[in-house]
């Protein structure tokens, strides 16, 4: 004797989250800083703090030279929302009461400004960016995930010390270009996006991905996947939409274990 089976329930009434859609410049601004604070606690998490180096920060939705960014010397772990800062495009802070790291927030502000389309930056002194960045090469297509960087990253081929004026973050500017994700060699990574969720998500890929990449390289001779289906498989997953979703997870993990960063 069979049994029928349940009918499937229609698609319209599955959940899935999408970015939100703010009616005021105030709820988008809390959004930003929200997921700010929460990216910071990941990157906490996943020990890519490294003293006082690394530094994720959101454009302001009204102030469009004005940027959310994490408070000089304070953990990841331990960032709320009050706690971030706001500075101007010349690194000035406009509301908040601690300082910007001055080196690197001048490297953010020039990719900001070069780059109206993007949101946030994320740069930190990760392990395995570091390392990768040392050989001074790109991430080689080896992974489906490593494809999402194919022809969408850039190398900054040079180390002039600490950025520490405007030219250097013009030079790291322009190095970027159009793409979503920059290896500065001897130095680290650098990711952008037209949200914090994509920004932050890059960041993780590309970690990961030199990860693997190292990894696959001392265990033998890694196959690059062909160019084609290169292409085809950043075409499907290297867009800052597929990398929000992607982030939420983590969003949801971050918000729900520690909701004291919202505060």
């Amino acid at each position: 004797m069979s049994t029928q089976m349940p009918p499937p329930v229609p698609t319209e009434h599955l959940q899935f989250a999408m970015p939100p859609i703010h009616d005021s410049a105030a709820d988008e601004r809390r959004h930003r800083k929200e997921r700010l604070a929460g990216a910071l606690r990941i990157f906490g998490r996943l020990g890519y703090e490294d003293g006082v180096s690394g530094h994720i920060t959101a454009r302001d939705p009204e102030y469009d030279d004005c940027y959310w960014v994490n408070p000089f010397g304070m953990p990841f772990k331990h960032v709320t929302v009050s706690d971030l800062v706001l500075a101007n495009g010349d690194g000035q802070v406009v509301e908040g009461r601690r300082h910007v790291n001055q080196a690197a927030f001048t490297v953010h502000a020039q990719v900001h400004r070069a780059r109206p389309d993007v949101v946030a930056v994320a740069h930190c002194h990760s392990l395995y960016g570091r390392a990768l960045s040392t050989l001074g090469e790109l991430i080689d297509p080896i992974t489906q995930e490593a494809c999402a960087f194919y022809e969408d990253h850039a190398l900054l081929d040079e180390y002039t010390g600490v950025a520490v004026d405007p030219d250097e973050g013009r030079r790291i500017a322009a190095a970027l270009g159009s793409y979503k994700a920059l290896i500065l060699r001897n130095h680290g990574l650098l990711t952008v996006g037209d949200s914090v969720d994509s920004a932050a998500w890059w960041f993780l890929s590309m970690e990961r991905s030199c990860q693997v990449q190292l990894a696959a390289r001392a265990a033998g001779r890694p196959i690059l996947i062909d160019y084609h289906q290169a292409v085809a498989s950043r075409e499907q997953l290297g867009g800052d939409l597929v990398a929000w979703i992607n982030h939420q997870p983590l969003w949801q993990d971050i918000s729900s274990a520690e909701p004291d960063l919202l505060s």
